[in-house]
């Protein structure tokens, strides 16, 4: 997640200077950070800039598609910037978009105020085609929340099911659930779509990271793994990811800071096709 203008304001970031929080100072480092990788797709959660992101990435030879929430609490935020949503960019010369889709996610058939945004993409030159996607469940703890999170991760999969067909499927974002929760294991258990989780794949033991966002907040840390990139396993495999910093690494205020804009770290995964096998 990029953190949009509610988590900037009313997260309780006890660690972190007011000045580091502001999108002035925080935007050209996330822009940084998204490039200096060289990706090929990029999936966000909490933006609520994109007009910038547009056009910066767009200056970089990225396109991108945005879906806004219905309802976003950061409409309620004074000098808001608009409502945040999820969004993909992808580079123009390496890939062609051929479709987007957009879902509010529902909850037993009842509209939520999570989306999820999908691109059929076609690869310049070999002409195969892929289907991303990238949704932000709802946040905080609990069984209730838990099951709803379940739900709206049921409601997604079917969003992307029906659209992608037979292509491959890329799955990013912010499910907000640890690998303990019911989500976890309906998504990694979904019999058409068959997904395995980048970061699991790698991993000597087939365990996530220990974190994916490690906050200080006046309660105490928040330490903890609820990001995910889910790939087609019979399509993909996973060649290389990018590690996160360590503790010491990342100092004792945590995320966000001066080095760190998100209060989340980046995913990054090289995948690669795997041959058709005649």
């Amino acid at each position: 997640p990029v953190l949009a203008a509610l988590g900037q304001t009313n997260d309780n970031f006890v660690c972190c200077p007011d000045e580091a929080l502001e999108w002035r100072t925080r935007r050209f480092h996330i822009v940084e950070e998204l490039v200096g990788y060289n990706p090929d797709i990029i999936c966000l959660q909490e933006v609520d800039h994109f007009n910038f992101l547009k056009k910066v990435l767009g200056s970089l030879g990225y396109s991108g598609m945005f879906f806004p929430k219905p309802d976003s609490p950061c409409l309620y935020i004074k000098g808001n910037n608009g409502s945040d949503g999820c969004a993909i960019f992808y580079r123009k010369d390496k890939l062609e978009l051929l479709k987007m889709e957009t879902r509010i996610l529902e909850v037993w058939r009842v509209q939520s105020n999570q989306v999820a945004i999908l691109l059929l993409l076609k690869l310049r030159g070999t002409g195969r085609e892929i289907c991303v996607a990238t949704t932000h469940l709802k946040a905080r703890n609990g069984a209730l929340l838990s099951t709803l999170r379940n739900e709206q991760g049921k409601d997604f999969l079917e969003f992307v099911r029906a659209h992608a067909g037979p292509r491959p499927v890329l799955l990013c974002g912010d499910f907000n659930a640890e690998p303990t929760e019911p989500v976890y294991h309906t998504i990694l258990s979904h019999e058409f779509l068959r997904l395995a989780s980048a970061y699991a794949s790698l991993s000597v033991r087939g365990e996530e990271p220990p974190y994916t966002t490690w906050k200080v907040r006046e309660e105490g840390e928040v330490c903890h793994t609820i990001d995910y990139v889910f790939y087609s396993r019979d399509s993909f495999s996973v060649d290389s990811l990018l590690e996160f910093p360590s503790g010491e690494d990342i100092g004792e205020g945590r995320v966000p800071s001066w080095n760190y804009p998100s209060d989340h770290f980046s995913l990054v995964c090289d995948l690669r096709f795997i041959p058709f096998v005649s």
